[in-house]
């Protein structure tokens, strides 16, 4: 699943083949917990850029793990998933792994894997694939600033995620936010999971926080749980649920110190 930045050339064919620059999806896939869902109005919207961030850079896990949880949500069946990165982020959190992909309840075999050797190469190989209608999702992933994701590209991303219909999911890992023209933009950290008999490990649980909304309200927190066998979200047991936020100063981190990579 693994394809190197020579071989776009079958990418670009995706983005102009049959569907592509048709009119744009309408409505929103649900993430499964039913607060979350209900403040985002039925779930996270289709056709739309949606921004995530790590919380410290030791959460860079954490954010590529809620990208393919929602990667997963956006698939619908028969759909493809299209992952960009650079080799930045590739050196710097390792090479994908596609078998924790698969235990998140994802599908190896409907992912495309496309390493790009610069920012500039990702961003253009991002806006081809954001025009080819029969993807079901398409994960954007980079490190640092990438002084070339300005405000104009992040428009151009948007308007094609809207003309198709194609979810784009943006990671910046070890980066700010900066002015942009994402839907909804996100910080998520890592969450301490409930262990299960025998000492063994817990389901996926990360603390998430909406930081930027364009149509409707922002500054809550919630704390999810992974259902792997359901592929949506939850709230865990003994969960706080949502959290507004102050308007200045900032929260307690409810997981501080508490570090799980999820993919």
């Amino acid at each position: 699943m693994n394809e190197s930045i020579e071989h776009l050339a079958a990418l670009r064919r995706l983005a102009g083949g049959e569907g592509a620059g048709g009119e744009g999806g309408e409505g929103s896939f649900p993430l499964g917990h039913a607060g979350l869902d209900a403040v985002l109005g039925g779930g996270l919207a289709r056709g739309r850029l949606h921004e995530m961030f790590a919380a410290e850079a030791e959460d860079a896990g954490s954010v590529t793990g809620f990208g393919a949880m929602l990667a997963i949500r956006a698939r619908t069946a028969g759909s493809a998933v299209v992952w960009l990165r650079t080799d930045d982020a590739e050196r710097r959190c390792g090479r994908f792994h596609g078998p924790g992909f698969a235990e998140l309840g994802g599908d190896p075999d409907a992912l495309l894997l496309v390493t790009a050797p610069n920012p500039v190469a990702l961003l253009r190989s991002a806006a081809d694939a954001a025009r080819c209608a029969g993807l079901g999702a398409l994960v954007v992933e980079g490190w640092g600033k990438l002084p070339a994701l300005d405000l104009t590209a992040s428009r151009r991303l948007a308007l094609a995620a809207e003309k198709s219909g194609v979810t784009v999911l943006m990671l910046r890992l070890g980066a700010e936010p900066v002015p942009s023209a994402a839907d909804t933009r996100w910080r998520v950290v890592a969450a301490p999971s409930d262990g299960l008999e025998a000492n063994a490990p817990g389901p996926v649980m990360l603390d998430i926080e909406l930081l930027r909304r364009r149509a409707g309200p922002s500054g809550m927190r919630w704390r999810l749980e992974w259902d792997r066998d359901r592929c949506a979200f939850r709230e865990p047991a003994l969960s706080g649920a949502m959290v507004p936020l102050p308007s200045h100063g900032s929260a307690e981190d409810p997981a501080a110190g508490a570090l799980r990579r999820t993919a």
